[in-house]
């Protein structure tokens, strides 16, 4: 591995804040780790639509933004693809670049990253051949390996799983009190029973639950649920007419975007983390609510079921059963916040990014003894 140049392209990694962009991010650091302790002889990070980059993750040198320059940005990564040893792909949509590339040069090693949803689906035929014979896979979660393989019918020994981790600068809080300025700012007593999700809210993409979670909140009147995640006009207005339904106007906040910076804080301030998806990936806001303390509930029919260990570090109920769900957060807010020490650690210990960097080493130099 040490004589070998990696180039991973992305679509997104500094613009968006999503989950596949903070996968982006910590793969980023860990290639400039790698390169600083020499583990690798070079990387370069190029970016479709960035701009500019966050230089925690990679040197200025390393990181090209071709603010959705896709002719340029082509051009560019098939002179860095010819002499790279290993191309990444962060995302399917850039697998056309990775086809160009084997065209010219056919003993590169091409990588792809799969999350969820945008592999799961059907894909164009060239695509599925161009996976099947030139491709090894890094699932995100063993659900997503297992749908990646069923719907495509990819060999398993294609197909690598590599959990997702919290990011290299999430700075895991030493106490678990609830912050002041946030009961302050919406309202909320301190004996309060807080239920957060964190996500986007998308009209397209009704999968995470909390519509289960808003018919649920109708039968813990004392409890209060914060939705937090950018909406689009569409799914906003549907979520408030099932508010008003329910009658729920004084039991649910909806925030809107919140900021990388409030985001520790909003685990801190609510009592369980509850998103019963049954669409998710993996689910990097599972591990960071863990990371702070914050009790969790998901579903047990996709890639949440890695992010808890397997039940290990929350609940994981049917997302199709209102009573499971109702009992879940019963069990949950009725809990003294007397565990969150425990469940910080015990979530540092399997996602942390010293980790997760010694997993993609492994892989890179397995990648690597294959081409050779």
């Amino acid at each position: 591995m040490k004589s070998k140049k990696i180039l991973f392209l992305t679509l997104h990694t500094f613009s968006l804040t999503g989950g596949i962009e903070k996968v982006s991010r910590a793969f980023a650091k860990v290639l400039c780790d790698l390169k600083k302790e020499s583990a690798i002889q070079d990387y370069k990070v190029n970016s479709l639509y960035d701009t500019q980059a966050d230089l925690r993750y990679v040197q200025n040198n390393s990181f090209k933004g071709f603010a959705g320059k896709k002719m340029v940005f082509g051009l560019c990564t098939l002179s860095m693809g010819i002499n790279a040893d290993v191309i990444v792909l962060s995302h399917i949509n850039l697998l056309l670049f990775a086809w160009l590339i084997k065209k010219i040069k056919p003993q590169k090693k091409i990588v792809l990253f799969a999350h969820g949803i945008e592999v799961w689906k059907e894909l164009s035929p060239w695509k599925t051949i161009f996976i099947e014979k030139n491709v090894e896979i890094w699932a995100v979660s063993n659900f997503t390996a297992g749908r990646v393989a069923e719907v495509h019918q990819i060999k398993a020994d294609q197909i690598k799983v590599l959990n997702n981790c919290l990011d290299p600068f999430f700075n895991s809080p030493s106490h678990f009190n609830k912050p002041v300025s946030l009961l302050e700012r919406y309202g909320l007593d301190l004996d309060t029973k807080i239920l957060f999700t964190l996500g986007r809210l998308s009209n397209q993409e009704q999968y995470k639950g909390y519509d289960q979670v808003l018919l649920a909140m109708k039968n813990f009147p004392d409890a209060h649920y914060i939705l937090a995640g950018k909406a689009d006009e569409q799914e906003k207005k549907r979520i408030k007419n099932l508010i008003n339904e329910y009658g729920l106007q004084n039991q649910v906040t909806l925030t809107g975007f919140i900021p990388d910076s409030e985001i520790i804080a909003h685990y801190l301030l609510a009592d369980t983390f509850v998103m019963p998806s049954k669409g998710e990936g993996f689910g990097i806001s599972f591990i960071e609510a863990a990371a702070c303390g914050c009790r969790v509930i998901a579903g047990n029919k996709d890639g949440s079921v890695d992010a808890l260990l397997n039940g290990n570090l929350g609940d994981l109920i049917n997302p199709d059963d209102p009573e499971a769900l109702g009992n879940a957060i019963s069990k949950n807010i009725s809990k003294e916040r007397t565990e969150s020490l425990h469940l910080q650690k015990k979530c540092l210990t399997s996602f942390d990014f010293v980790g997760y960097k010694r997993k993609v080493l492994e892989l890179l130099n397995t990648v690597c003894l294959h081409s050779q």
